[in-house]
């Protein structure tokens, strides 16, 4: 009756929910209505109109020979838009309407999905979110590397693998997040923002390949808006060939495959020690170049400096002559006058020499004692005296006394002050 109704093939669109598979090979969904952002009131897919969707296992491989003549492009799971076709049945246990799907539309979920990263580019480019990762400075030596990934998977080796056997000191701290699935968006977004916040130099957002619905995570807003308000550098390296997802629109670089992200950052190292090393090779022979050229300049300052030296030491040599020359002649003026007036004092000593002054009639009297006779009144009668001549002594008696007449001008002892006294 259903068929005579609906006809043999009934397209239905809608999102997937509760998608589960048996161990027969058989699939099991509900197909609801898509909700619409625009409302403003979201409603859980419990309260949207929905159908159930069953697909044996028989109509599964058909379905699958067809997507991969197709290349591929899609692969149910939960959150997925699709347009599909089978015939309406009914499952008697409940009493419940069903579809028996046996074919889908690759096109219809593949032109949403464009659609769909079409909308949201052109919402991050009017809010200049496009390219602000890409504006974010990533650091030459970029040693703190945070990998971004599914743990376990084959992205997580690949990259792992080539950042390790690089030989580089790469410290790689690794995030565990879904990348596929209905949760795979939010699980991305705490990931990346937990790699920030450890201090990481540059995000590593690595998954392998699949089949494009594989890779709808990689096109959700939340994700890309993580990335491009990221403070670091995030490289992205999402296995697909032909597509770029709205996560590489808005990384600061895009690799096609996990392997190819963790190359680029082993180039980007060895990149900055290859230019380090250029600059130290420049450094050292403009070094040694300097050093030559300073040493032919001091050479010459040698030999300049030599010859002044000879000049200025065959000037100081006859300088120092002429001094000497100088001295010489000065020591020789002071010995001469020296000696006058050495001269000049012998021949003064001389002359107050008592005994020339004795040879010319001069004699010395003393008392006994041997005390000088200066006067008369000194003397007394009979007081004995020596008398001393140039050629001996006179021993006598004072026999009397006569004092002579005073001279205002003679000191009282009747002796010349400058003189020998005398009788």
């Amino acid at each position: 009756m259903l068929a005579h109704v609906f006809g043999d093939v009934v397209w239905v669109e809608g999102e997937i929910v509760d998608l589960t598979r048996s161990a027969a090979g058989h699939v099991y969904f509900r197909l609801v209505e898509p909700d619409d952002p625009d409302s403003g009131t979201p409603r859980s897919p419990a309260a949207r109109p929905s159908l159930a969707v069953t697909l044996f296992d028989s109509q599964r491989q058909q379905v699958n020979r067809f997507l991969q003549a197709q290349g591929d492009p899609i692969r149910m799971t939960d959150g997925l838009r699709i347009r599909i076709g089978g015939r309406l049945g009914t499952y008697a246990a409940r009493s419940s309407l069903q579809l028996l799907m046996d074919r889908i539309d690759p096109a219809f979920t593949l032109g949403l999905l464009g659609a769909d990263r079409a909308r949201l580019i052109a919402a991050l480019t009017r809010e200049g979110l496009l390219r602000a990762n890409a504006e974010v400075h990533l650091p030459s030596v970029a040693l703190r590397v945070g990998l971004v990934t599914s743990v376990g998977s084959a992205a997580h080796a690949d990259a792992l693998h080539e950042l390790e056997s690089s030989g580089i000191g790469f410290h790689v701290q690794v995030f565990d997040a879904r990348t596929q699935g209905a949760d795979a968006p939010g699980s991305i977004t705490r990931a990346i923002r937990a790699a920030v916040a450890h201090g990481v130099e540059v995000v590593l957002l690595v998954r392998g390949g699949g089949a494009t619905t594989d890779l709808i995570a990689f096109d959700d807003e939340a994700v890309a808006r993580a990335i491009a308000t990221s403070d670091v550098a995030v490289i992205t390296g999402i296995g697909h060939e032909t597509d770029r997802s709205v996560a590489d629109e808005v990384a600061h670089t895009a690799q096609k495959t996990p392997t190819a992200a963790a190359q680029l950052l082993v180039r980007t190292v060895r990149d900055a020690e290859r230019r380090i090393l250029d600059r130290w090779a420049a450094a050292r022979a403009g070094t040694h170049g300097g050093l030559d050229r300073a040493e032919v300049r001091l050479d010459r300052i040698r030999e300049r400096t030599g010859a002044r030296a000879v000049a200025r030491l065959d000037r100081s040599a006859l300088e120092l002559d002429h001094r000497v020359r100088r001295i010489h002649a000065g020591a020789r003026r002071r010995i001469e006058r020296a000696d006058a007036r050495t001269e000049l004092i012998a021949v003064s000593t001389a002359a107050l020499d008592p005994a020339l002054a004795m040879r010319r009639g001069w004699s010395i009297t003393r008392g006994a004692d041997g005390s000088l006779v200066r006067s008369v009144d000194a003397l007394a009668t009979n007081q004995e005296l020596i008398t001393t001549l140039a050629d001996g002594t006179v021993t006598s008696s004072v026999l009397g006394i006569t004092p002579a007449a005073r001279d205002p001008t003679v000191r009282a002892e009747g002796a010349d002050p400058g003189g020998e006294p005398h009788v």
